[in-house]
């Protein structure tokens, strides 16, 4: 069974643990749990990971945001994922911080890596993780936030959203997207307060 795991962001120093690119955090933080190694290869960087008899390869695009479907679509030819093997790891303003939802298709909601993925794939039903980063922002200011680091109060929430990320990937392999949907899209951050 395998599995293509792909995280969005940008790439370059000035990007790095921003909230648009919690994507790239995630994936980096299942790989480094798996003991994977990220090498540089075709439009991404790419490690592949092995689990309870399941292998996942994970990729962060070197594309850009806007052209991550390429990346996405090079890497599923190549290991010949299908669809339904493929799981997309994106930021999303319509969620507040402290809610995580796995949804197996859906709208681009206006984030361009998922609507380049769309343009690629010829599809929007394909299951991604979206990570709330909640939409505090002055009006005007969408950019700048979706492109700031979080702030220090948000770092405990964030932290803890990355991990259960890593065991959300595992279930999603190991029993499938609506069970895994069932377990995990009814939480809400930090758990200690529950």
């Amino acid at each position: 069974m395998k599995y293509l795991i792909v995280g969005l962001g940008n790439i370059g120093a000035e990007y790095e643990h921003t909230r648009h690119n919690i994507g790239f955090d995630i994936a980096t933080a299942f790989v480094a749990k798996h003991g994977g190694v990220f090498k540089s290869d075709r439009l991404a960087d790419v490690a592949e990971c092995k689990w309870k008899g399941r292998t996942f390869v994970v990729v962060k695009p070197t594309t850009y945001m806007n052209l991550s479907g390429k990346a996405v679509k090079y890497w599923m030819d190549k290991e010949k994922v299908p669809l339904e093997n493929l799981l997309i790891l994106v930021d999303d303003l319509a969620l507040p911080l402290e809610v995580l939802r796995l949804r197996p298709g859906g709208s681009d909601a206006g984030q361009n890596g998922l609507k380049s993925i769309h343009e690629s794939l010829g599809t929007n039903q394909y299951p991604r993780l979206r990570f709330g980063i909640g939409n505090n922002y002055p009006k005007g200011r969408q950019v700048d936030f979706v492109l700031g680091k979080w702030p220090a109060e948000e770092w405990k929430i964030v932290t803890e959203k990355i991990e259960v990320c890593t065991e959300i990937i595992e279930s999603f392999a190991a029993v499938g997207l609506p069970r895994t949907m069932n377990a995990y899209n009814n939480l809400s951050f930090p758990r200690d307060k529950q």
